[in-house]
């Protein structure tokens, strides 16, 4: 254990003595999951759905069967953001997982300096294919491992880049249960694509000579989470309360909570704030339910609904289903 936490901290801090303000693939740093997100983002010690592998790939290791994991929202303006996951239960102390995050927009007009009825449409987009791997090392201490593969893309631009994410759970002798993960760790990404080859001149003022322009590298948004979460029985009464310290490397550290409420194992009402402490944070206020069904006779089919208040931006909506077997 103190092994994995000295090399975690060496390359968190090896990283953040750079915060920028910006980098790539940033849709990676979007909430996945509604109840993640119904509860503020504070999700690092809890990771208990197929959303986990985004959060704390270790969390896997822990269900009990087969997850099958599909969210929507719409995000920001006209985006839409999509998060497909799936675990399989490898004997009693490991699983396998796969997970599948996309941001994407609608055809949008090209414009150009002094031409802006072009009569042109391009598309943008990004997305990201995960695999997991999770284990429990004692009935205490479990570790995963999420690899994947993550491609932008802009018009005929793109990037390509690879990452990996490490999490662990620990649950201590006196009941809250401690996480921590980093996330997107792995080499910068720089755009290329056709777009960038243009004509310009010589020395000697000749205007067809063809040129491929270069764009600076950018990192990925490496983030390290530390979480804690407990809970409490009071009969038909369940109350999960849940804290994360995140420290990203192209911003500044902030605190989320996250509070979840369940009635009769079936009925859940969920809040939570995001960024506390984070200057002019976006986010205000996020708020959640959801509730469990029976299916083929077991509670295996749950749907989630998670709604997060923006300060100046239009609020986002986030529907997800899961079904456990």
């Amino acid at each position: 254990m103190r092994i994995i936490i000295s090399i975690i901290l060496l390359i968190t801090v090896g990283y953040a003595v750079d915060k920028t303000g910006t980098s790539a693939a940033k849709f990676l740093s979007i909430k996945s999951g509604s109840r993640a997100m119904g509860m503020g983002g504070a999700f690092t010690a809890v990771a208990t759905d197929g959303s986990t592998m985004a959060w704390n790939p270790a969390g896997i290791a822990r269900f009990n069967g087969n997850t099958y994991y599909m969210e929507h929202s719409k995000w920001l303006v006209d985006i839409y953001h999509n998060y497909l996951g799936f675990t399989f239960k490898n004997g009693s102390h490991s699983a396998w997982g796969m997970n599948y995050i996309a941001l994407g927009m609608p055809e949008m007009q090209v414009t150009r300096y002094g031409e802006e009825n072009t009569g042109e449409t391009f598309r943008a987009g990004s997305w990201a294919l995960g695999i997991t791997w999770a284990v429990n090392l004692t009935h205490r201490f479990s570790i995963g491992f999420n690899g994947k593969y993550i491609r932008e893309t802009i018009s005929r631009s793109y990037v390509n880049g690879a990452a990996l994410d490490v999490g662990t759970l620990f649950n201590t002798i006196y009941g809250p249960v401690l996480g921590m993960s980093i996330s997107h760790f792995g080499p910068k990404m720089q755009m290329q694509g056709a777009d960038l080859l243009v004509t310009t001149d010589d020395v000697s003022n000749n205007p067809d000579i063809n040129a491929d322009l270069s764009t600076e590298k950018f990192n990925l948004p490496l983030t390290l989470r530390f979480g804690i979460s407990n809970i409490h029985n009071f009969d038909s009464i369940t109350l999960l309360w849940a804290v994360d310290a995140v420290s990203p490397m192209d911003n500044a550290e902030y605190v989320n909570t996250g509070l979840e409420i369940m009635f009769f194992n079936r009925a859940y009402l969920r809040s939570g704030l995001s960024s506390l402490f984070l200057p002019n944070s976006e986010s205000v206020l996020n708020l959640g339910a959801g509730v469990e069904l029976n299916l083929f006779g077991h509670h295996g089919l749950q749907l989630d609904y998670a709604y997060e208040v923006m300060r100046y931006l239009n609020d986002v909506h986030k529907f997800s289903l899961s079904i456990n077997r």
